[in-house]
């Protein structure tokens, strides 16, 4: 394909104005490292697939990872199996029992989130853990499975070094309003919708 000379030049020119917009906001960024508390939350697919692709990274850089999932239990996972290949500098916690509709029993279904919340405090302590990810745990506060101001006031207070990613629909406003970064996923379309099961690598 041949290029215009004055093409070229105008996407030059534009591409330096870019730069230099691009260059200034950057400078204005003086915190170097900052433990960051991460939601990802909507309706659309990806919010736990998103947690590992940074549970992912860090392990790249040689730092530990922890996961605990809130509700995920019976489903044998595919990332779960990868994760394992890391051996110890992957700590990883399945506590909850399936989701809510399955078990259909509100004191088991407390007791399962308590256990995985007190977990997570756990690791939340171990200053080995620098990404933890509390799968799904958004669920378990929307059904008020866990004390929302307690869950809240521990993240605020959790260590300056410490990412936490937590996944999950419907996050709660006080858990935004405490997140350092929160992602919506949208859900334009889903196969689901047109009658395609949960697939192996794909969902699971």
């Amino acid at each position: 394909m041949s290029i215009d000379p004055k093409d070229t030049e105008r996407h030059r020119a534009k591409m330096a104005k870019r730069k230099a917009v691009q260059d200034e906001e950057v400078a204005g960024k003086t915190i170097e490292q900052k433990g960051l508390l991460i939601v990802n939350t909507g309706p659309g697919k990806g919010k736990t697939t998103a947690a590992f692709g940074l549970a992912l990274r860090m392990l790249g850089y040689g730092h530990r990872v922890g996961v605990v999932q809130f509700i995920k239990g019976a489903w044998h996972t595919g990332e779960k199996d990868s994760f394992a290949a890391f051996g110890e500098r992957v700590v990883w916690h399945t506590m909850g029992e399936g989701f809510t509709w399955e078990t259909q029993d509100l004191a088991r279904d407390i007791a399962a989130a308590e256990r995985a919340w007190s977990k997570a405090l756990e690791l939340m302590a171990d200053p080995s853990i620098r990404l933890l990810v509390l799968d799904e745990m958004n669920i378990a506060l929307r059904y008020s499975y866990l004390d929302l101001n307690a869950v809240v006031t521990a993240l605020k207070a959790r260590r300056a070094d410490l990412h936490v990613v937590v996944t999950g629909r419907n996050a709660k406003p006080e858990l935004v309003e405490a997140a350092d970064l929160v992602t919506e996923m949208g859900a334009t379309k889903h196969h689901f919708s047109a009658g395609v099961k949960a697939q192996q690598g794909i969902e699971f």
